[in-house]
């Protein structure tokens, strides 16, 4: 063994060494920051943390009426099932823990959106939920953001936060969002899926989200404001892939990263407009669509259209499609909780601009559980 002696440099007493041209880059002035910018120099006005218009505030209201079910739904099934049921579902003390600080989680969030909103933020409602066993329980919570309803609530708040007028609440709802993107990827590993098939997560516009948070609202304090967005007509996929496998049990990561394929035949049903529901039935389903002729598919950065066939009395089938994010030997773009619409037409839109296919939105949006 050789003694690596002779290497370091030891400073005589009292003394620092400074390398050649150390003590002018110490009293040279920091270089200029890059021109551009919003909000970024001393002279910018201070933020403020509220909405400057009604599409703020109409957003803002959206956001906090999911960060509400959220809450509740995890409490509503830690309470509902026995220690016994998640115990036969995989799952221990710990997990339980983990749901119940989620729980506390949004509790956080919903506080934060209802001060940016004071002193006009909606009360919690009453919910219903379509789901009698732990396992179902968390996929609708990985397909809601919580999965299923955490999916739309992540995507749903992605979706408007470029397009606020004041950037101010942006910045706090990006710091909810953000922990909510975890509970996600939490309740697919609860379910035993792959955490995260994906490379990105799209987002979905106001009326997207609504039309599919708006049917599990049963009742509302009277005071709460009116939700203005559109509710589609409500779409149904009536062969979703399954994610909820026979045997299949809590894990980190599982190698099963896709429950279909491209060319799987979809089958879709969905209601006629003027339907009256969400809660206190005090909205009306509407559309300003001609007959469906495609399926609209959101995965990560892409919007692809694929036709309908078989359409027959608000029924029709499509086939899943294909394709990679950026070509051969890429992800592929469909695949984990995305999101399906039907349409009368196949206008271009991109992830920023993607409420401009609304008024062509026969029905939907629904989740499609790919992966």
């Amino acid at each position: 063994m050789v003694a690596l002696r002779g290497l370091a440099y030891a400073a005589p007493p009292g003394q620092v060494y400074a390398a050649p041209h150390a003590l002018d880059r110490a009293t040279s002035p920091p270089p200029s920051p890059p021109s551009g910018g919003v909000d970024v120099s001393p002279d910018s006005p201070p933020p403020i943390y509220h909405a400057l218009s009604d599409f703020d505030f109409q957003s803002l209201n959206l956001a906090l009426n999911q960060e509400y079910i959220e809450l509740d739904l995890f409490h509503y099934g830690l309470a509902r099932f026995s220690e016994q049921e998640f115990l036969d579902a995989g799952l221990a003390a710990e997990y339980r823990f983990l749901i119940e600080y989620m729980a506390d989680q949004e509790v956080g969030h919903a506080e934060m959106i209802t001060n940016l909103l004071y002193p006009h933020g909606a009360k919690q409602c009453k919910y219903q939920y379509p789901f009698n066993t732990v396992r179902e329980f968390f996929d609708f919570c990985q397909k809601a953001s919580i999965p299923l309803l955490t999916r739309w609530g992540e995507s749903g708040v992605y979706g408007f936060l470029p397009h606020l007028d004041n950037r101010a609440p942006a910045e706090l709802l990006l710091n909810s969002i953000t922990t909510e993107a975890r509970q996600q990827m939490v309740f697919r590993q609860l379910q035993g899926l792959f955490p995260m098939a994906v490379w990105f997560i799209a987002g979905i516009p106001q009326a997207w989200a609504w039309t599919l948070l708006s049917p599990y609202l049963v009742t509302c304090p009277e005071e709460n404001p009116y939700i203005k967005w559109q509710i589609f007509p409500y779409l149904t996929v009536t062969n979703n892939p399954n994610a909820i496998r026979s045997g299949s049990k809590a894990a980190v990561s599982t190698n099963v990263s896709a429950i279909s394929y491209p060319g799987y035949e979809v089958h879709f049903k969905w209601d006629e407009p003027g339907q009256q529901v969400s809660y206190d039935k005090k909205y009306t389903t509407t559309t300003s669509a001609g007959p469906a002729k495609y399926a609209l598919w959101v995965s990560q950065l892409n919007a692809t259209y694929t036709p309908l066939y078989d359409i027959d009395n608000y029924t029709a089938s499509a086939k899943q499609p294909d394709g990679c994010v950026f070509g051969d030997n890429t992800a592929p773009i469909f695949n984990d909780t995305m999101f399906v619409a039907l349409t009368d037409d196949n206008p271009y839109v991109t992830p920023y601009n993607l409420s401009l296919v609304n008024p062509r939105i026969v029905a939907g949006p629904a989740i499609y559980q790919a992966g």
